[in-house]
């Protein structure tokens, strides 16, 4: 069984590893999927950004020799409160725990970790990265806006990446693509744009829509979700080449 090889399930993937199945893999490097559970409109489910998230790693795994954990599926989610089903952890919550599976992997002999958000209030994932350096593991961050950019390009997404906030064209077509069985019927005729949204973390999502949406789920096509995915792939090289243990810029071997 290869380190790619996985369940499909309602957050969108499960590793199938044995013990004896990672240690044959020899994996330097780990993928942390990160998503939430949080409103995302009337036609996506609350695990929509694990969903994303796991999406992502999935297609990761099957392309780079990592080790794919399953996903943290609740995360900070403050900013959607006021929907109903929206369930949240503090920032220091989430920060000690990525922290600690970041010591874990240390400890097993894996000493380098990136993280698959898919989830843009995580903000604090941003902090755990930047003082990782010095802990003994090699962390990144991944998509970041340069990915997400030459992904939209690839896959021809029209909304803006501000303007394509929540629930829109994007994450509709990864879903689309990857779990149709998700979307339900109403995201035709469900755009909303918002891109003055100055006090939002103030305020929170009510301030700004009703629906809870705030993008153009309508532009969505599962064609679109194949080539976003693709792109991204591309991209998770450099991640992998900056972050393994034996490249020039990594902190000493195993």
């Amino acid at each position: 069984m290869s380190g790619a090889e996985t369940q499909a399930t309602a957050y969108g993937v499960l590793p199938l590893n044995t013990t004896e199945d990672v240690k044959a893999q020899q994996a330097d490097v780990a993928v942390l999927p990160i998503g939430s559970f949080e409103q995302h409109g009337a036609f996506l489910p609350l695990v929509t950004d694990t969903v994303v998230a796991c999406t992502i790693a999935r297609e990761i795994a099957a392309a780079h020799p990592v080790l794919l954990l399953p996903p943290l599926t609740i995360s900070c989610s403050h900013e959607h409160a006021a929907w109903p089903g929206t369930v949240s952890i503090s920032a220091v919550t989430l920060y000690a725990v990525v922290r600690d599976i970041a010591e874990s992997l240390r400890r097993s002999g894996i000493s380098a970790l990136i993280l698959v958000n898919g989830h843009g209030g995580n903000y604090v994932l941003r902090n755990v990265v930047q003082e990782s350096e010095g802990t003994g593991t090699r962390m990144a961050l991944f998509p970041g806006t340069a990915d997400w950019d030459a992904a939209r390009a690839r896959a021809g997404v029209q909304t803006s990446s501000h303007s394509d906030m929540h629930a829109g064209e994007v994450e509709t077509s990864i879903l689309l693509h990857a779990h149709p069985e998700l979307v339900r019927p109403g995201y035709e005729s469900a755009d909303f744009l918002a891109d003055e949204r100055r006090h939002l973390l103030t305020l929170g999502m009510p301030a700004y829509t009703e629906s809870g949406v705030i993008g153009s789920p309508s532009l969505a096509s599962a064609v679109k979700g194949k080539e976003l995915l693709a792109g991204l792939v591309d991209s998770f090289a450099e991640y992998v080449s900056v972050v393994a243990p034996d490249t020039p810029n990594a902190r000493g071997t195993r």
